[in-house]
């Protein structure tokens, strides 16, 4: 077994640390600012520029709310946030809205708030905690130590004149993102038995800006002329900006048969089209390109940490397979890495720290895991067109079912105290094989 090296004293140059964060999304960011706010001397290496753009439905759950009042982040609407009460569900015909659960844990509210600032939020907030933040620096390749195996930093480019770097660290948290080439550089590749999706979205200038709920649409038509149509596996969703312009998009599941076969963006053309016409979501109205993204879903990557590595937010594979939710399980990931690493550095011996890294995993199992099960079991199954067109049509007409199956996809419940419905779901969550 390799066991974790004596961690740096402080800061002893300016290209050594005693954890180098790569990727400065809502992962990175959070992993920073909980290891600065610990007292750990943290490079955070994000490749682009603040601001940048990502592509996401910019809604946020009381899940993701509640990491950023941890945080300390202004979430005032006077600080540019919108809140919103709940989720609006339509489909089979019905229209149903449910407001976010009451619970002591979360916050019976969430917020939306464009990504080209949001993430600048958080890095800026993990610098005020004392992270250096360096961006367009484009990390490479791994440093690893050809005796142990273990990574000891990266090789990257920095500045618009693309200078070579080193930059070394006992620890490296890997939070570039899907693609996240460094975990790929150690041998961790993606699993193919875990689900992947898809979201492509744009904005529109529309009057719906103002919406105080998110809106989730459960049926997605694949139109393909009489008789041919198709309910595909996902939804679509409006979310309202408050600033004039309405976020329009969609997640759809690989579980699909018409995954790969099927043009994303022609189909959300087509489903905007469908709309009615003086909610704007029309081409003229459109203020910019439509994007897409993967969504990585249920750990598709692992191990979770693996000779001085640790994966975090969607380079671990951390979004929720039940929504598609990415940013409250990469900002949650990042805080029990921080809090793992801090108890790592404290240990006294290379063994003793190996064995408090080696937890990161395990704790990660314990708290998803189960859940993430029951979500790959959710995802095969409306991957079945007449599974989805059941659901939705009847599904919809229970509001008492709904109510569960918000805090079933939302990950809203009280651990303890809840209620039953909540105790159903945590036992649920327990009683399955952790993913």
């Amino acid at each position: 077994m390799t066991v974790a090296p004596e961690p740096h004293s402080r800061p002893f140059s300016e290209h050594s640390a005693d954890v180098i964060v790569v990727g400065a999304g809502p992962a990175g960011s959070t992993t920073a600012y909980y290891l600065a706010k610990a007292g750990l001397d943290v490079l955070l290496l994000e490749k682009t520029e603040f601001p940048r753009e990502k592509v996401c439905g910019d809604g946020l759950t009381p899940r993701a709310t509640k990491q950023l009042v941890a945080m300390g982040i202004d979430i005032s609407e006077e600080a540019g946030w919108l809140r919103n009460k709940g989720l609006r569900i339509i489909g089979g015909g019905i229209r149903l809205q449910l407001d976010w659960p009451d619970l002591a844990t979360y916050p019976d509210y969430g917020l939306v708030r464009k990504r080209d600032d949001f993430d600048e939020q958080l890095a800026r907030q993990a610098q005020k905690a004392g992270a250096r933040l360096h961006e367009r620096c484009n990390v490479g390749a791994p440093i690893v130590d050809d005796r142990t195996g273990r990574i000891t930093g990266v090789h990257a480019k920095l500045g618009e004149e693309k200078r070579e770097v080193t930059f070394h660290a006992p620890l490296v948290v890997a939070a570039d993102g899907n693609s996240t080439r460094l975990s790929v550089a150690m041998g961790l590749h993606r699993r193919e038995d875990r689900p992947m999706g898809v979201a492509v979205r744009t904005y529109f200038t529309s009057p719906r800006h103002e919406d105080d709920y998110l809106e989730s649409w459960l049926e997605l038509w694949d139109r393909r002329g009489p008789g041919e149509d198709r309910l595909l596996p996902g939804y679509g969703w409006i979310f309202g900006m408050g600033d004039g312009t309405s976020n329009v998009g969609l997640g759809v599941l690989n579980t699909s048969d018409s995954f790969k076969e099927l043009d994303w963006r022609e189909v959300l053309k087509a489903w905007c089209a469908s709309m009615p016409e003086d909610w704007g979501y029309t081409p003229e109205n459109m203020t910019g390109p439509i994007r897409g993204a993967a969504l990585p879903m249920a750990f598709n990557r692992k191990p979770h940490y693996t000779k001085g590595l640790l994966l975090v937010g969607d380079a671990g594979g951390l979004v929720n397979p039940f929504n598609g939710e990415g940013i409250a399980y990469a900002m949650e990931s990042g805080q029990i890495a921080a809090d793992v690493i801090v108890q790592a550095h404290a240990r006294a011996t290379p063994a003793q720290r190996e064995l408090a890294l080696r937890r990161y995993p395990q704790i990660l199992a314990d708290t998803y895991g189960g859940y993430y099960t029951l979500g790959r079991a959710f995802v095969k199954l409306i991957g079945n067109p007449k599974v989805m067109k059941i659901a939705a049509q009847r599904g919809l007409t229970h509001p008492l079912l709904m109510k569960f199956t918000l805090k079933m996809l939302a990950n809203l419940t009280d651990p303890t105290g809840g209620d039953a419905m909540d105790r159903i779901i945590n036992g649920l969550s327990k009683a399955a094989p952790k993913a």
